[in-house]
């Protein structure tokens, strides 16, 4: 595919934020967005206890991403109290009547599907789309996708050298809006008909007389605020603009028409050139907006204030916004987004709110890179890190004092009597060290957070982010567009001839019905218009068998909700009652009562952060229980990650026993006992060997035909805060039998943020032989792969380094004997910012959003490419996001009814759930078992290392780095992580 860009939307895994699990990456959220929506996680009552082992750069607990802005307004007063309605859900523009776009019902679509059937491709390219699927109920839904037309003429493009070299964002905005005030600027005619990105690229809508070289006197912002003995020198920078090429878009145009010899067409530059075009007027200096990350858009509103979140930070909300290529129209796709905001004003006392959301709060995550104002001189500068002296502690030889404290040369030199002299000092300084009271330092206003929003806080975000599908409507056509600039086309856009239509576009969907679910005997359960089941009356397809099990009580100063004792009677009616579910789901109980241990924690301490004291209590409880248990209920005292992360790090990968967490309060409340043990019993008979439900014959049709193996793949990496160099995970599951209940996992620890997966040849060898030892002997015909992962310039990558890999693998596994399974490898996207929006109530759900199984491969989707947007879920909260599955290989010719209607309908199998999830079955076990795998390696993720290395450290210590997590994976016993009898099982579910 010659390097065909794919990727402007996706923002990569790891790092900060919504673009990145880590980005997904990241469960802690990243502050840089944040999303809800989605169902993912379903229970709550079993062994992860609610949260997701740390800190995955988006916010895990629903639907996997960013805080994209998803649910019902959110109103206090500026800045006010953290409160508000949070509006009502509904259809979005229910009564504005609209078309499907006719560029699609003309038919043309179909015929470029029948072309190119002619044509021929390479076994690396990308499959082109086999058709249009047709199941399911005809619908109509608007989409976030607004048409843009196309440049007049050529886009001439420019590169801008800054001499001397300008060595930060911060500096080169400065210059850059400095160069527009100037008189060789106007002179020049570039005022609005350049577009520029404030860094190195500059375009224009005609030719400039290049090279062209501006002259830069600068000057800071507030220079005339500082109180300096002498002025500063005066410092000129020079600005030479020089002539790169002239991107022609009529290219792009036989593209979006579907010109069969333009498949290869890269459409990058010019989509590149029309993001930075349309960025210049939301991203204008003057505007007072803030640009976070690419292309998200922030502006102050007295209409949609900040809001409170706590810890000094508050939430802001606004807009996303970048150019896609759609059939015979290229689009811009905006969306709503939210991101946490510094609040402006006294760094000391930000710090100490800071300080006081929860015990622990990493204080030089908050500190690190905000912008300050000092009020004794009134100089800018960027904070690089909290000092672990404060102005007591430290001391220096001043001028004319001899050696003093900080706080004693504040008030000699300046009559300042520090208030809090007890605070950390904070480094201000570049390549020297530069300490100053945090009280003497003014937070600027405008600032992004660009931390980790602490786990305490995340909730209180999620409240602002999740909106209702009509707010979120109402937002981007109104408030959106307009902030944006595309509702006016001002300069530069004008001048180039862009306009933007304001009417979301509309496209034809379908609701796929849902599959027929199986349990052992008796009817099937009825599927419910959200998409979910319940399990009264129903027994487990396989049952698996409850024998030699053990209770571990964790005792952390929660009295309140934890059990007084092993015996307390009501722990034995609580587990009789458990015992009793699993024996009503059909598992096999033995009748011989669970041996009972305690773990009294030593308390939490600021010299213990990870909890290893506590670690160690529950080792030695655990290592107390004779015969060793087969499978332990863990009930927690609470939702403490440390607990959880290491408990979990110590029973795989050391003591080799399963465990499934609940907590305490949860498990004894007498309302929704029931259902909370049967939640339970989901997570028991799966992590034993059992399948809890199977789905009707006819559902299963395609996969039993032939030998047919199922296969999640994913690959997880390192958010924010975390220690530099630590590694990704990796885990690659599949299915074993025809039941396709079972998925064991292979996992890895690989290179820092590498989105491939190193080690694939060899976790693909352990999942085919597994599937060997269940069938005597016998290899599956077929392989279906989810790739979940991958951001979309990412995706040639995947079939020219991962699929030989498979290959070679069968090839392994084949032994003497030639081994050639047909292969699909189909790639799961969340991480994008595509919404549907019905128009009708009778095809949404009760709050406006789509209904589960509303499938579209129509309008938003690829020009010639296999992809579809699924949503197979029913929402939680907020504004839910489909899937979008492309195929990047397929050997099997899966039509489009099949593939789109099985993808759906495997949505309903994940185990842990009674209803269809939003990202198919066995590429969200892979995200488990990756979440499970971040919890052996949670002190680095933590951004605590045994070595010294830091957030911070240098990219010389990522080897050492990764010598720590092979330690902490146990990679000499086992390059798994988990080796002994749970690495056959489902040990991560």
């Amino acid at each position: 595919m010659g390097g065909r860009g794919r990727g402007q939307d996706r923002g990569g895994r790891g790092g900060g934020g919504g673009g990145g699990r880590g980005g997904r990456g990241s469960p802690a959220p990243s502050s840089t967005g944040y999303s809800r929506g989605g169902d993912r996680g379903a229970y709550r009552g079993g062994d992860r206890g609610g949260f997701r082992g740390g800190d995955r750069g988006g916010y895990r607990g629903g639907d996997r991403g960013g805080f994209r802005g998803d649910r019902g307004g959110f109103r206090g007063s500026d800045r006010g109290s953290f409160g508000g309605g949070r509006g009502r859900g509904g259809v979005f523009a229910a009564n504005v009547p609209a078309t499907i776009d006719a560029r699609l019902t003309d038919q043309s679509q179909d015929a470029l599907v029948v072309s190119m059937r002619s044509v021929q491709l390479k076994d690396s390219d990308l499959p082109s789309r086999p058709g249009f699927g047709t199941a399911g109920t005809p619908i109509k839904l608007r989409t976030n996708f607004f048409p843009i037309s196309m440049p007049k003429g050529p886009i001439y493009e420019y590169d801008v050298a800054i001499e001397p070299p300008a060595n930060n964002k911060r500096l080169k905005r400065r210059i850059f809006y400095l160069a527009e005030q100037t008189n060789e600027w106007k002179q020049a005619h570039l005022t609005g008909r350049v577009a520029h990105d404030h860094a190195a690229k500059l375009y224009a809508s005609f030719k400039l007389q290049a090279p062209l070289a501006l002259k830069i006197q600068y000057t800071d912002e507030d220079e005339e605020d500082e109180q300096r003995d002498k002025p500063r020198d005066p410092k000129e920078y020079t600005l030479t603009i020089k002539f790169i090429q002239a991107i022609d878009t009529q290219g792009l145009v036989g593209y979006l028409e579907g010109q069969p010899q333009q498949r290869n067409y890269d459409f990058m530059p010019v989509v590149n050139a029309m993001n930075i075009i349309l960025s210049a007027y939301p991203n204008r200096v003057a505007g007072g907006g803030v640009m976070v990350g690419r292309n998200k858009y922030f502006h102050p509103s007295p209409m949609v204030p900040p809001v409170l979140l706590g810890g000094g930070l508050e939430a802001w909300r606004g807009f996303y916004s970048s150019v896609r290529p759609a059939w015979k129209q290229l689009m811009v796709n905006v969306n709503v987004c939210t991101t946490a905001f510094y609040i402006p004003g006294n760094l000391a006392e930000r710090m100490m709110e800071f300080m006081n959301i929860g015990p622990n709060p990493r204080l030089a995550s908050f500190v690190r890179g905000v912008r300050v104002k000092t009020t004794h001189l009134g100089y800018r500068k960027t904070a690089k890190t909290v000092a672990k002296v404060n102005a007591r502690q430290h001391r220096f030889t001043a001028e004319g004092m001899g050696e003093v404290t900080v706080e004693q040369y504040f008030l000699k030199k300046y009559k300042i009597r520090l208030r809090y002299p007890e605070l950390p000092l904070i480094d201000v300084g570049g390549q020297k060290q530069n300490l100053l009271p945090a009280e003497l330092c003014i937070i600027l206003e405008k600032q992004p957070f660009r931390g980790k929003v602490p786990d305490e806080l995340t909730s209180n975000m999620l409240t602002v982010a999740c909106q209702y599908p009509n707010v979120n409507g109402d937002a981007i056509v109104n408030r959106g567009l307009m902030e944006l600039g595309l509702a006016q086309t001002p300069p530069p856009a004008n001048s180039f001839g862009i306009t933007v239509g304001n009417q979301m576009a509309v496209v034809p969907g379908r609701i796929l019905p849902p599959p027929v679910v199986r349990y052992q005997g008796g009817n099937p359960p009825a599927v419910d218009e959200r998409g979910s089941w319940n399990l009264r009356g129903v027994r487990f397809s396989v049952g698996a068998r409850l024998a030699q099990w053990a209770i571990l009580l964790i005792q952390d100063g929660n009295s309140r909700d934890e059990f007084a004792g092993p015996n307390d009677p009501e722990l034995e009616r609580t587990w009789r009652g458990f015992a009793d579910m699993c024996r009503k789901s059909g598992m096999q109980v033995d009748a011989a009562a669970p041996q009972i241990t305690v773990a009294q924690l030593p308390r939490k301490t600021s010299e213990d952060p990870l909890r290893k004291g506590a670690i160690q209590k529950i080792r030695d409880a655990l290592l107390g229980l004779r015969p060793k248990p087969r499978i332990v209920l863990v009930v927690l005292s609470d939702g403490n990650r440390h607990v959880y992360s290491g408990l979990k790090h110590l029973c795989d990968v050391f003591l080799d026993v399963a465990t499934v967490c609940v907590h305490a309060a949860k498990i004894r409340k007498e309302k929704g006992q029931i259902q909370y043990f049967a939640n339970v019993a989901l997570k028991f008979n799966m992590k034993l060997g059992g399948v809890n439900h199977e789905l009707a014959e006819n559902n299963m049709a395609w996969l039993n035909r032939e030998p047919t193996m199922l296969v999640g793949m994913d690959v997880t990496h390192p958010g924010v805060g975390t220690v530099r160099g630590t590694p990704s995970v990796a885990a690659v599951v599949a299915s074993v039998d025809k039941r396709m209940g079972q998925f064991p996992a292979s996992l890895r620890i690989q290179e820092s943020k590498k989105e491939m997966i190193s080690d694939l040849e060899a976790m693909f060898v352990e999942r085919l032989q597994a599937y060997r030892a269940k069938n005597n002997g016998a290899l599956p015909s077929r392989v279906l792969v989810y790739r979940d992962g991958v951001s979309e310039g990412q995706f040639s990558t995947v079939v020219n380094e991962e699929m030989p890999q498979m290959r070679e693998a069968f090839r392994k596994v084949g032994g003497g004997q030639r081994y050639n399974p047909k292969l699909t490898i189909v790639i799961c996207g969340k991480r994008h910012h595509t919404r549907f929006f019905p128009m009708e109530a009778a095809h949404a759900a009760h709050d406006g959003n789509p209904r589960p199984g509303t499938v579209v491969d129509r309008g938003a989707t690829a020009v010639y490419e296999y992809d579809f947007y699924l949503q197979a879920h029913g929402g939680l909260q907020g504004t839910t996001r489909p899937t979008h599955y492309y195929v990047v290989h397929d050997e099997n010719a899966i039509g489009a009814d099949q593939l789109q209607g099985l993808t759906n309908d495997v949505s309903y199998m994940f185990a842990r759930a009674t209803k269809a999830v939003s990202l198919v079955s066995p590429a969200y076990y892979a995200d488990l078992a990756c979440e499970r795998g971040r919890c052996y390696i949670h002190p680095l993720l933590q951004g605590i290392s045994d070595s010294g290395t830091t957030a911070t450290s240098s990219s010389g210590d990522h080897e050492e780095v990764m010598q720590e997590a092979r330690r902490l994976w146990r990679h000499d016993k086992s390059s798994n992580g988990v080796g002994g009898s749970l690495k056959d099982t489902m040990f991560y579910i």
